[in-house]
């Protein structure tokens, strides 16, 4: 090593070397090696994040499912493939596009309009045709419908019909749907104790976290010079998160979580941080299991590396900032148990927010909201162009044109419901959630409860060999309930409303009858063992399950 730092130190031997070599060779010997230079930081910063094991793992995993996917172009194994394929997508049709002769099809424009009268009476006869099972209103939901009762519902029709024409694109013709906009922002602000801070209203709880990435990556661009930028994210955080960084092509590093607290390992959050990182992330509450993350942990780093921290509280919207002033948020036995910890713009380091108005807050389906610390921050989120021949162009999200009906409706919820209905809300879904948790831990010795989840989910597990957990759920699935499958590790799960309050004993009961079922008589044959097991089943086994969901997908537009 002496002799070869004493060669490149001698201008002369350099000098002589160069003169050797063509122009066009010296590039590219340089070219060469500023590839090498530049993947080898990637693969550094890769291994460092991941770590060695996880890295060999995933390589490993890789090969393996690619010399499985080269043997499925075998003609006569892909034939059996996909004949089992093409009875699974007439499976999936068969549970979503309604059949038989009495089914009306209206897939072309009738040649004179229809009357209100008739166009009522061909809905509700599309609304049975699945049968009783498709009726939300039994109330046997996880998630899914945010009912805020009948009343409410009439108060978010008003509102649709004064402002049904509105598009919040033009405020000069429009000036009250934008007054409504900001004030749901700034009600939301405040929610989360930050008066000061700036945001936009989205559709979704995906496009508030995908609004946030392109903020963080603009963001990183022009104050860092961040052109290959990462991000952070807990393993249990949405795959909103995943899309988010597939669209703005930012690096995701996956980070896994305590087994036990199903909080994200803080250690491997440090050792994943680097120079090209632009954004830690957090949940308050995640929707696998309703757990939270360390956020004031995570502040402390995103604020010591100068990076952004988003915290996701999409599910936990209108729970988790009234939990302490119910008197919920010190937990169970002491705090022993679902404690909830620091997670708003009061914890030093969080940088933004997103919180769902469509969720707890009871507004109508299509409405969310993203929070920042300042409005400089906001301003990365915008798109604007002065160049466009239509003049110029200036959009605060990824919509141009945006319904102004669902923000006069979600002006109207949050009028309609106040603190003091929000609260009351709050208290008696926390308290129909503990209530399940607690029994699955006392009484139901074959289950137990993932984590210590402080709000309005509870995922639960198998601890019993003879139980599988996704078993149950096909049999609670008989019983009518639309519960949530989850992997990593298998559970179920189920999101209290205010639908679950009146049926929160007959959850419990129906549980116990399920748990006996799937130790007694298992089928093997319901979806969540099928799906779930085919998911696990081999290195290929995500591939076959994309693929359905892919099928699922096709199948929702098949009219």
């Amino acid at each position: 090593m002496s002799s070869i730092r004493l060669v490149l130190q001698d201008p002369v031997i350099v000098r002589d070397f160069l003169r050797t070599r063509s122009p066009f060779e010296t590039a590219k010997t340089a070219l060469f090696f500023y590839f090498v230079i530049t993947q080898s930081l990637k693969l550094c910063r890769h291994v460092q994040a991941r770590g060695i094991t996880d890295t060999l793992r995933d390589s490993w995993t890789w090969s393996y499912r690619q010399v499985l996917l080269l043997a499925l172009k075998v003609p006569s194994v892909q034939k059996e493939v996909q004949q089992q394929m093409d009875q699974a997508r007439l499976d999936i049709e068969g549970q979503l596009v309604p059949q038989g002769v009495d089914v009306s099809r209206h897939l072309v424009l009738p040649d004179e309009g229809k009357s209100m009268g008739w166009i009522i009476a061909e809905m509700e006869k599309m609304d049975g045709e699945l049968g009783p099972h498709a009726d939300w209103k039994h109330g046997k939901l996880s998630g899914a419908v945010y009912h805020g009762g009948e009343d409410l519902s009439k108060v978010i029709v008003a509102a649709f019909e004064r402002y049904t024409v509105s598009n919040p694109l033009h405020p000069d013709v429009f000036p009250a749907v934008r007054k409504m906009e900001a004030e749901i922002v700034s009600m939301c602000l405040r929610m989360y104790n930050n008066p000061d801070g700036a945001g936009t209203m989205t559709s979704g709880g995906t496009e508030s976290i995908v609004m946030a990435i392109k903020t963080y990556r603009d963001w990183a661009r022009e104050v860092k010079g961040i052109t290959e930028p990462e991000m952070i994210v807990p393993v249990t955080a949405h795959a909103a998160f995943d899309k988010g960084a597939a669209y703005m092509k930012v690096k995701l590093h996956l980070i896994p979580v305590d087994p036990v607290t199903r909080k994200v390992n803080i250690k491997r959050v440090r050792r994943a941080i680097n120079r090209n990182t632009i954004l830690l992330v957090g949940s308050a509450v995640n929707f696998p299991d309703g757990n939270q993350d360390d956020i004031v942990v995570l502040g402390e780093l995103a604020a010591k590396h100068n990076i952004g921290l988003h915290v996701d509280c999409c599910l936990g919207s209108f729970i988790v900032p009234f939990l302490e002033k119910a008197g919920l948020s010190d937990g169970e036995d002491g705090g022993a148990k679902y404690k909830l910890s620091p997670f708003d713009f009061r914890v030093r380091g969080v940088t933004s927010i997103s919180c769902d108005t469509h969720k707890y807050g009871f507004a109508p389906k299509g409405s969310s909201v993203i929070m920042y610390r300042d409005a400089a921050l906001r301003r990365h989120q915008y798109y604007v162009t002065p160049y466009w021949t239509g003049g110029v162009y200036a959009s605060p999200s990824l919509s141009g044109s945006r319904p102004g009906a669902l923000i006069a409706g979600t002006w109207a919820a949050m009028q309609y419901m106040g603190s003091d209905g929000y609260l009351k809300s709050c208290r008696e879904i926390v308290s129909c959630a503990r209530t399940i948790a607690n029994t699955i831990t006392n009484s139901i010795p074959e289950l137990y409860v993932l984590g210590s989840p402080p709000a309005s989910v509870v995922a639960f597990g198998s601890k019993s060999p003879e139980v599988n957990v996704h078993e149950v759920g096909d049999a609670m699935s008989k019983r009518g309930w639309h519960l949530n499958a989850l992997s990593g590790p298998a559970a179920v799960h189920i999101a209290c409303t205010r639908l679950t309050l009146p049926l929160v004993d007959t959850f419990i009961a129906d549980l116990r009858d399920s748990v006996q079922a799937a130790k007694l008589t298992p089928s093997g044959k319901g979806t969540m063992v099928r799906l779930y097991g085919l998911g696990n089943s081999s290195a290929v086994g995500p591939e076959m399950v994309s693929e359905l969901a892919t099928m699922f997908l096709d199948t929702l537009y098949k009219a």
